[in-house]
């Protein structure tokens, strides 16, 4: 029986002074909570890289949950409230900096004309060729934990793109969600087909379960939809996105079903990656010709963010890849442990010192994993 995924986790456990002031306020009422202004414009400069920094990560996916599921205990006020929507704001503005400047330096833009120009770039280690190869049960466990974060709501932050087209390209995207919901059969949503995979894992299939055990670089690619989808002003670069992993998921999709069959997995597991490759087939031709093809800025959409979508996503997956690869190269877990310390120097965690700071609220919490999958697939990290 699948383990419900519908209900509002908890809290998780804060990484640092941004995340400890969120888990405190977030459980009172936010018509009586003051934005920490300075203080917390300061700590999030002082980070020096977002996309690796545990403690705004977390935060940034605390913020982006309460527009999805949300917290158990918090109100669900706090997604528009002002307090919120001012740490929401400069942790975007820092992360979508950081980003930039790591394709700018991965060069997979530069003179590119097409999603596939860009892709075709791409070079890195091939975390499904390595699963397919030689993946333990183990990995395949811990992979499955870090995807979570974005699979068990598969699908749902590039729906924020059908409220910002229309014509042949808003066609095509309806097309693709609506494969990705399972075309409205219940329990067929590619969300719930991993649930399954969890359960069948004996691993905890709740929304939200593992939150405490996933690192900042499993969180960035996560985050990195949702600040595209959030934003209409980057509705093309969410298009890039979708299109980015589409146009190279087959492939990793095929080497992951190998892995399940090769490590007796379950027919619940091969499942759920051979439904990925059965209609990705079809996606991908879809993606390229349809809703990234043509002439985009005759759409009122931008073709220079349309690149930046799909090679942004290629640069966190290859980051998300290595991480693993390198870890289980050290014999080493490639998910937090609980005597991780917050992220950032002192004068991150400095930042917000003063009279309202209090002690972390949330306790620590077992990721859920009996034993030691987003579909973000390009060529660069998965495939």
């Amino acid at each position: 029986m699948r383990t419900p995924v519908d209900l509002a986790p908890p809290l998780p456990s804060p990484r640092g002074p941004l995340t400890e002031w969120l888990c405190r306020v977030l459980t009172r009422d936010p018509d009586d909570v003051a934005s920490p202004g300075y203080r917390l414009h300061k700590a999030v400069a002082s980070i020096p890289d977002t996309t690796t920094d545990d403690d705004a990560q977390l935060a940034l996916h605390c913020i982006y949950e309460l527009s999805y599921r949300g917290f158990a205990g918090v109100d669900d006020a706090w997604e528009w409230a002002p307090p919120l929507l001012d740490l929401r704001r400069a942790l975007e503005a820092r992360f979508e900096r950081d980003v930039r400047a790591a394709v700018e330096r991965a060069g997979l833009t530069a003179g590119a004309a097409t999603v596939a120009e860009v892709l075709g770039r791409a070079s890195g280690p091939s975390l499904s060729g390595h699963m397919a190869r030689e993946g333990t049960r183990a990995e395949f466990v811990e992979f499955c934990v870090h995807r979570s974060a974005y699979q068990l709501k598969e699908a749902d932050p590039h729906s924020w793109g059908l409220l910002r087209l229309s014509g042949p390209r808003k066609a095509a995207l309806v097309e693709i969600q609506a494969d990705e919901y399972g075309n409205g059969r219940v329990g067929r949503a590619h969300a719930d087909l991993f649930a399954d995979v969890l359960v069948a894992l004996a691993v905890d299939a709740s929304y939200g379960a593992h939150l405490d055990a996933i690192p900042a670089v499993t969180l960035a690619t996560d985050n990195l939809v949702t600040l595209f989808g959030g934003h209409r002003r980057l509705r093309s670069a969410l298009l890039g996105h979708l299109a980015g992993f589409e146009m190279t998921s087959v492939a990793p999709m095929s080497a992951y079903a190998r892995a399940a069959g090769r490590l007796d997995l379950g027919p619940a597991v091969e499942r759920f990656y051979d439904v990925h490759v059965e209609a990705d087939e079809h996606h991908g031709a879809l993606a390229s010709s349809r809703l990234v093809g043509g002439d985009p800025e005759a759409d009122g959409l931008s073709t220079p963010d349309i690149l930046f979508g799909a090679a942004a996503m290629s640069v966190l997956e290859d980051r998300f890849a290595r991480h693993l690869l390198d870890a289980w190269a050290r014999g080493r877990s490639s998910l937090r442990t609980a005597t991780t310390t917050p992220s950032g120097p002192d004068e991150h965690r400095a930042a917000l010192a003063g009279p309202d700071r209090s002690p972390m609220l949330a306790t620590p919490r077992a990721p859920g994993v009996q034993g030691t999958t987003q579909k973000f697939c390009a060529r660069s990290s998965i495939g």
